[in-house]
């Protein structure tokens, strides 16, 4: 069950890129690959960035060092993934847009992690 859970959410994240792709000026990704591709190595940079300085500088701490560092993360994907091309500009509209929808979905799935925690106690 935690295997499909992460799957669904890197293609959540997926669909987001996409669509921030096509509304944001200075973001551009080709295909949903790509997008699933951009989401993991984004994912991935972020963990490593949490890794060394702690859960404050993740943007889930919903403060401005947050928000830079999680537009610097987009920045940065684009030197790995093929077919991602991104602007400063762009990163932070995407950083933005992405907290406002992360304010939104993770909210359920953070419940359901709670109650699959308190199951397995």
């Amino acid at each position: 069950m935690t295997i499909i859970r992460h799957l669904v959410r890197f293609v959540v994240a997926a669909i987001v890129l996409l669509v921030i792709g096509f509304i944001v000026p200075g973001f551009s990704i080709q295909g949903f690959w790509t997008a699933l591709l951009a989401a993991i190595v984004i994912a991935a940079i972020g963990w490593i960035v949490e890794t060394f300085f702690g859960d404050n500088i993740s943007p889930y701490a919903r403060g401005i060092v947050g928000f830079l560092v999680s537009a610097v993360v987009i920045y940065v994907a684009q030197f790995v993934v093929p077919n991602m091309e991104v602007t400063i500009l762009g990163a932070l509209l995407a950083a933005l847009i992405i907290g406002i929808v992360d304010m939104f979905i993770p909210a359920m799935a953070r419940f359901g992690q709670r109650q699959g925690d308190k199951a397995s106690e």
